[in-house]
């Protein structure tokens, strides 16, 4: 599997701030083979980003870290459902429901998640906590959704 990882932060982008999120999802997926980057909050900038790691450099499954919130400079949500084939609620639903029984602040996110043709997106938030957080919510359900992606259709009926 391929993954693709791109930081959403102005700060970032400009070399101001280290990040901590993008390296942050590296560690817990534990990829061999991935691609990432640091693009500022710009609706073309960042559709652009997951436009290349999809339909040219071939990720199966892109996570964006940052960007998600109430700012008006967050704008990850909208450049990622500028480019989806199809919207994938649950994901986002999955995350915000379970932290919510951490963070009140949880209800706040904005993040989506969809499919680009046989690939997965999956906006997390911007801070290295939230990221391992709700990596550990989906990480379980990932192989199936590519499986499914990939194939078009995979046995659902089974456990978990």
């Amino acid at each position: 599997m391929k993954i693709g990882i791109i930081t959403i932060s102005d700060k970032g982008s400009k070399g101001v701030r280290v990040d901590l999120s993008g390296p942050a999802i590296k560690e817990t997926i534990k990829a061999e083979l991935y691609e990432y980057v640091i693009v500022p909050d710009e609706i073309d900038d960042i559709s652009a980003k997951l436009i290349e790691f999809i339909d040219q450099k071939k990720c199966d499954l892109v996570l964006t870290t940052g960007g998600t919130g109430l700012s008006l400079r967050d704008v990850t949500p909208e450049a990622t459902r500028k480019i989806l084939d199809r919207e994938i609620p649950g994901i986002a639903e999955a995350i915000r429901g379970e932290s919510l029984k951490i963070t009140q602040k949880a209800m706040l996110s904005r993040g989506i998640a969809g499919s680009r043709g046989k690939s997965l997106i999956v906006n997390l938030p911007g801070s290295p906590k939230a990221v391992k957080e709700c990596l550990a919510i989906i990480l379980p359900v990932i192989p199936h959704a590519l499986e499914v992606l990939e194939k078009g259709s995979a046995e659902c009926g089974g456990e978990n």
